[in-house]
């Protein structure tokens, strides 16, 4: 599956969100979380990808299974501003 430049950045945008879980960036763009975590060394510097995997590492929020029932969001409501 082919991705545009602007695929390639809300994946980047999801992948560093806290409660975006890699399934919904399975579901939206095909991408499981071997190929996210590709993605992101590919895309990103170096220090930048360090800095993403050790957040991401053992981050409960970033899988459905390991999540809290009371996490329904996949977003934090003061993430996005009012355009």
């Amino acid at each position: 599956m082919s991705h545009t430049a602007v695929d390639v950045s809300r994946v980047i945008e999801m992948a560093w969100e806290d409660r975006t879980p890699f399934e919904a960036i399975l579901r939206e763009y095909g991408l499981n979380e071997a190929a996210v975590i590709r993605l992101m060394r590919q895309e990103l510097k170096s220090s930048s990808f360090k800095l993403w995997r050790k957040r991401v590492t053992g981050r409960k929020t970033k899988h459905v299974a390991l999540r809290s029932d009371e996490v329904i969001r996949a977003y934090c409501s003061r993430q996005y501003k009012p355009t």
